[in-house]
């Protein structure tokens, strides 16, 4: 007998079945799964559910670990749906597409890859707000370019959904990821075969831990390690650090999820809980909406860790009303939960590693920059900070030094919430009636995530009101936070080029990287939706938001951000009121039965000679399939701490001067049309030019006369010392076939969940990386390609090592789990120093997919040797 039948039994109240982990966990230690984490009980059911395959002793060496806390074992995951956005999600079926012609060449069957479980792609990445919030036809117009400028990659992806068993697409317009995944993608409790289990998921895109509120193991991975997943591989675990965070306290009036988010995003930066999951408890936690838990459990990556999760209770149940799901299921839900050990009341147990508490009542109005967002300050505290300054408005039609360019209510993160946008939405009303306008250098967006956002606000009278202060709906997409902010006016353009100005921008987004929003706002700010319409008013970052005088009514009075911001009970009223389940049924079951369409006649894509889009991968020729020496390495940069996947490969607009906008000239692509370096990752040749392209990047191989670093993508190509483009450099070492190596500081590749940050150092013939920390996707992204991640010593990094660029590397030793390898460094002068450094593969599975050469020669080589089906 399998070992997981000993613990299948009929769930109560029911006529389906249900893995009972407390069981097998509790055979093991009697008692021990009242003391579990939410996280473990749901972990152990996944291995409890898919131990068809194992005996029994194995399973329990690998449910012990959860017990006891110990992370000396690897064990599987299996998720049970994978989601993707259409530029990663594109780009991974892109893989599996050349996988198939790979396949074809050997002599297998193409048709036989395919996604194993349910892949869920939505096209929310691909537009840009050319035409701002103040253009009543904007919607329209913006999609219309983006079908225009897209052509290519969406008849790859309708062709995927022809072609791939398991994928479902969502296409282009109808919302993000993320909120569609929240508002009705996720069932929080699957059903296959007769069984009832907990829904996962992973996510090509660092915040799908948003689901996370719905107490859903919902976590982001690279389009590499989704790839395995869909292709029915396990992710291999060990037990993650689990972190009790318990709310304590009330919010105070006026205080949004947005101002409680980035305050928690500080607070758990600081407490360093990277890669962590994060469970959320006590009797804060229990006052939060499933609104305001996604907001927090969205920016999981901002503070660094792996998920962000609250347990099942009374909010989800009334959430998965509102939302329009189904009445059975919503009892599915609670029957499940309050039977298996996962409803919020069976935790008051749970021992927890290590535990931290945070006062809802010590949140302040709150917002984030110029450039992380952890970087938290009180708008309280502007004048203290130095960001306001007595202010004038310009009477010369001027912009002044601080102006925002760019005011977008955007994102996931805060669209999600009804509460944040009615806030918005009410503040934009008490506004237009005392005669307020916004300051006419303010691109200025509204862009939610979730259709149903446009229905409520409708009906609720209050989408005029937006409108008329110029945030009308551009689209339903994610947009200015991805850094697709479109175009500005040109003269706009011009006078901040003219003058130079420090022009800014304020979003309700949840990154704010530098070079990521547009390339003239110097800086970024995040702030809550409410706060952006105010910007927008007070149209300068110099401004101080709080005391000074947004504008003066008929009557003479000066008029303040109190006097205009909505009150609790108000925002609550019309949250009451106006969001109803008929409008996500109204909105989501039409968009679900679009998916029953014929199947493609051919498996094999008919791949575009010319297109700049969507080319076949090179991943199984050239010098990708020789070896990797690890010897004669020289340095393609010296980075310092904080490089984040935005400089390893950016994902705004693609400028005329760049590498790419030059190669995509040369194709013959005009300049209104070459879109982000995003959309272009399809194709190897575009995404290449994007390696290192960010003008923010800090190289310190090239250094200015006065001995600083040189801010810019460039390289210095030894051993000449000469110093060029970044992208000229990569193609000089490319035409020597020279091994490559990337030194870095801490916390290396943070950011999003980005495989194009692998893809384009690996195609460049950087073989390793050595830093002193990775965070955690990256890290995995860099195996899947075949790079070495490689850590410092405590103590030791590229300063202590007085590294200057001019050395060549070699990588010495057996490769292991977690083991330690020598890093031989070979000076100009002729010294050799040699530096104990600790291998980043981190787990058995990750030897041999590096040892392969990465994800997809390792898939392709288990297939045609007939190991996987």
């Amino acid at each position: 007998m399998n070992p997981n039948q000993i613990y299948k039994k009929p769930l109560p109240n029911s006529q389906l079945y249900y893995f009972d982990a407390k069981q097998a966990i509790d055979d093991i230690q009697a008692g021990a799964y009242d003391k579990l984490p939410y996280t473990s009980r749901i972990l152990a059911e996944n291995l409890v559910n898919r131990a068809d395959n194992v005996d029994l002793p194995t399973l329990q060496s690998w449910l012990r670990q959860l017990i006891e806390n110990k992370q000396e074992l690897d064990f599987p995951w299996y998720p049970a749906r994978v989601v993707c956005h259409d530029i990663l999600g594109q780009t991974a079926l892109v893989d599996l597409a050349g996988l198939r012609d790979a396949i074809a060449e050997k002599g297998g069957d193409p048709s036989k890859v395919n996604p194993v479980v349910q892949t869920q792609l939505i096209v929310d990445h691909s537009l840009a707000v050319e035409c701002g919030g103040d253009d009543p036809n904007a919607f329209a117009k913006n999609r219309e370019i983006e079908d225009r400028r897209n052509e290519d990659r969406f008849h790859f992806i309708n062709w995927t959904k022809t072609a791939f068993e398991n994928v479902d697409v969502i296409p282009a317009g109808n919302g993000i990821m993320h909120q569609i995944n929240l508002e009705k993608m996720s069932p929080v409790i699957q059903v296959k075969n007769g069984v009832a289990f907990p829904d996962t998921c992973v996510g090509t895109d660092s915040h799908t831990p948003h689901v996370d509120a719905l107490g859903v193991i919902s976590v982001g991975v690279g389009g590499l390690e989704a790839e395995c997943v869909m292709l029915g591989l396990p992710s291999m675990l060990r037990t993650p650090d689990i972190v009790g965070v318990e709310l304590t306290g009330k919010r105070q009036p006026t205080i949004t999820a947005t101002d409680i988010v980035l305050a928690l995003t500080e607070f758990l930066r600081k407490e360093r809980v990277v890669g962590a999951f994060v469970e959320f408890f006590g009797e804060g936690a229990s006052s939060l909406s499933i609104g305001d838990r996604a907001t927090i459990s969205n920016m999981t990556p901002e503070f660094g860790a792996t998920a962000a999760m609250f347990s099942i209770d009374e909010q989800t149940i009334d959430y998965l009303r509102l939302t329009g799901r189904d009445d059975e299921q919503v009892k599915l839900v609670e029957n499940y939960a309050k039977t298996a050990g996962l409803w919020s009341g069976s935790l008051k147990n749970a021992v927890y590693p290590r535990v931290l508490q945070f006062d809802l009542s010590s949140v302040t109005r709150n917002m984030a920059g110029p450039s992380n967002p952890h970087a938290r300050f009180a708008t309280a505290d502007l004048a203290a900070k130095g960001l306001a300054q007595p202010y004038e408005t310009p009477t010369d039609g001027k912009m002044p030094d601080g102006a925002v360019i760019i005011a977008a209510i955007t994102s996931c993160t805060n669209t999600s919430n009804p509460r944040n946008v009615v806030a918005a939405a009410l503040l934009a009303r008490n506004a237009n009636r005392l005669g307020l306008k916004k300051k006419d250098w303010v691109k200025t967006s509204f862009a939610p995530g979730s259709k149903v956002a446009e229905l409520y606000l409708k009906e609720a009278g209050l989408l005029p009101e937006m409108e008329k202060l110029g945030f009308g709906i551009v689209a339903f997409a994610c947009t200015t936070c991805n850094g697709m902010s479109g175009a500005l006016r040109p003269e706009i353009q011009q006078e901040i080029i003219d003058r130079d100005l420090y022009a800014t921008a304020v979003l309700s987004g949840n990154r704010n990287f530098d070079g990521r929003i547009h390339p003239y706002a110097k800086q970024a700010f995040l702030a809550s939706p409410p706060l952006v319409v105010a910007y927008a008013i007070a149209g300068s970052i110099r401004f101080d938001i709080e005391k000074d005088v947004l504008g003066v009514a008929e009557d003479g009075r000066e008029i303040r951000l109190k006097d205009i911001f909505p009150s609790d009970e108000e925002i609550d009223e019309i949250v009451a009121k106006f969001v109803k389940p008929e409008q996500f049924r109204q909105i989501y079951e039409p968009m679900f039965a679009a998916n029953d369409t014929e199947k493609s006649p051919s498996p094999l894509y008919a791949w575009r000679e010319k297109s700049t889009y969507i080319r076949r991968p090179p991943y199984w020729e050239g010098a990708l399939a020789g070896e990797r020496t690890l010897r004669g390495m020289r340095p393609l940069a010296i980075l310092p701490d904080n490089i984040t996947t935005d400089h390893l490969s950016p994902s705004n607009a693609i400028l005329p001067n760049s590498a790419a906008g030059e190669y995509l000239a040369k194709m013959g692509l005009p300049e209104e049309d070459f879109n982000s370096y995003a959309t272009h990752r399809g194709d190897h040749l575009t995404a290449q030019r994007a390696t290192f392209a960010n003008p923010k990047l800090f190289n310190e191989m090239v250094k200015n006369p006065d001995g600083t670093t040189q801010q810019g993508s460039l390289a210095r190509v030894e051993p000449e010392g000469k110093v060029m483009r970044m992208w000229e450099a990569i193609e000089t070492y490319m035409n020597r076939k020279q091994p490559l190596i990337i030194i870095a500081g801490a916390d290396y590749g943070q950011g999003s969940s980005r495989d194009w940050a692998a893809k384009g150092v690996r195609l460049a013939g950087v073989e390793a990386i050595v830093a002193e920390g990775f965070e955690r996707i990256h890290r995995t992204n860099l195996i899947g390609m075949g790079v070495l991640p490689l850590q410092f010593k405590a103590g030791v990094n590229r300063h202590t090592l007085q590294l200057d660029g001019t050395e060549t590397f070699d990588v010495i030793g057996k490769r292991e789990a977690r083991c330690d390898l020598t890093l031989c460094i070979h000076r100009t002068n002729g010294e050799t120093v040699e530096v104990p450094v600790t291998c980043r593969l981190d787990t058995a599975e990750e030897v041999l997919i590096y040892e392969a050469g990465g994800v997809l020669q390792r898939f392709a080589q288990d297939f045609l040797e007939g190991k996987v089906a």
